[in-house]
């Protein structure tokens, strides 16, 4: 499930309010029973301070102690970093003709001289042929397209004027799993700059079958339809990067939860560069569908069990390289080049490392057999 391009017609909250009895909790600590026959009950109760504050109470070290911890820093740093980074979040509105179509999010990437760079989500803008877009500050400004990349689900804004700063893109390359993230965005089009938090669940997610989507940034910050194309921040105030999809249920309808995906900063780095220099985004092309090597496809291709990773070819396209090259349905691709495809290195990555047009051998497992298969790389641009 993408999770932008929402239309909101309206909106209507309910909210329960649970009162928890009396005006306020005081928490006690009561300790054990005397074993003297009198029926006397020795106990000692320490009573947290109230709002105004118990001094008396700190001379228990239990609750001194409570109230002499630290804040933690990661708690200071989260709203210092919305403070630095939220002027740059804005909220995208895609046109057809004069009717609204959809809503998403973006953030300001670069400046020049009155004008502004805005990167969003691919789906968000696709199909529209006007744009708006909403700054924190509530100003609406028309945008123009600059390009998009299909693959990457990638697009950039230009907006005319003075624009807030823009924010840095980090390494997503050094994000490690439960490190603590911060989305902000626009869900449901209409509460603009909200912001939620959470840590990274993995890194280098892929969905094949989903397109270009490779190397995911998985994180459990809640997002929602209209949140697409918004930052994914760390706690320096970098965009580590897109949020793109969220995966509400399994194939056979289990619901899931905290599942949300993010295009790593890195590519959206490269992606961005290109379509503010010229426009569009070229890749290498094979052209061959795939899956990533499992148990099963061993067993239906009676390939080698000791292959340890690689992709599985399901398809092979008329006309491309692929099949010029005499690549077939069941070949496991085990690297090109020097690069092994695996967990460090997607399939993706190791053939964008190549310009179209050269020649690339890679490593092939057929049945039971190995081959190297040499390929001249194909050319495909990526503007849909």
């Amino acid at each position: 499930m993408r999770i932008g391009r929402a239309v909101v017609v309206g909106f209507v909250a309910a909210l329960l309010l649970v009162c928890l009895g009396g005006a306020a909790l005081l928490g006690a600590f009561v300790f054990g029973e005397g074993g003297g026959g009198d029926g006397d009950r020795p106990t000692a109760v320490a009573t947290l301070p109230g709002p105004a504050g118990d001094a008396r109470a700190l001379d228990n070290p239990i609750v001194a102690e409570l109230y002499a911890s630290p804040v933690p820093r990661e708690a200071q740093a989260a709203p210092a970093v919305v403070q630095q980074v939220g002027q740059a979040v804005l909220t995208v509105i895609t046109r057809v003709g004069r009717q609204d179509a959809g809503s998403g999010t973006g953030f300001i990437v670069a400046a020049e001289a009155e004008a502004g760079y805005v990167v969003t989500n691919n789906h968000v803008v696709e199909g529209g042929d006007g744009f708006e877009v909403v700054l924190a500050d509530g100003a609406s400004r028309e945008a123009e397209l600059v390009g998009r990349d299909a693959l990457a689900d990638l697009a950039v804004l230009r907006i005319p004027g003075p624009v807030p700063a823009p924010v840095p893109l980090g390494d997503s390359s050094r994000l490690q799993p439960g490190q603590r993230v911060l989305a902000i965005g626009s869900p449901l089009g209409t509460f603009t700059n909200t912001v939620t938090r959470g840590v990274v669940s993995a890194v280098d997610r892929d969905f094949p079958a989903a397109g270009y989507y490779a190397n995911l940034v998985q994180h459990d910050a809640a997002i929602n339809p209209g949140n697409s194309g918004g930052p994914l921040f760390n706690l320096s105030g970098e965009v580590v990067g897109v949020n793109t999809l969220g995966v509400p249920q399994d194939e056979q309808g289990n619901p899931a939860q905290g599942l949300f995906f993010a295009v790593p900063s890195n590519t959206v780095r490269q992606v961005a560069a290109a379509l503010i220099a010229e426009g569009r985004v070229i890749y290498p092309f094979v052209g061959v569908q795939y899956d990533l090597l499992s148990g099963d496809a061993i067993a239906e291709y009676d390939l080698d069990p000791t292959l340890g990773s690689g992709i599985v070819v399901t398809e092979v396209l008329a006309d491309t390289p692929g099949e010029a090259a005499g690549l077939a349905v069941g070949d496991v691709i085990l690297a090109v080049e020097d690069r092994t495809i695996g967990r460090e290195t997607t399939f993706i990555e190791a053939v964008t490392a190549f310009r179209p047009g050269e020649e690339v051998t890679m490593s092939v497992a057929r049945g039971r057999e190995r081959l190297d298969i040499d390929l001249t790389l194909g050319e495909r641009a990526s503007d849909g």
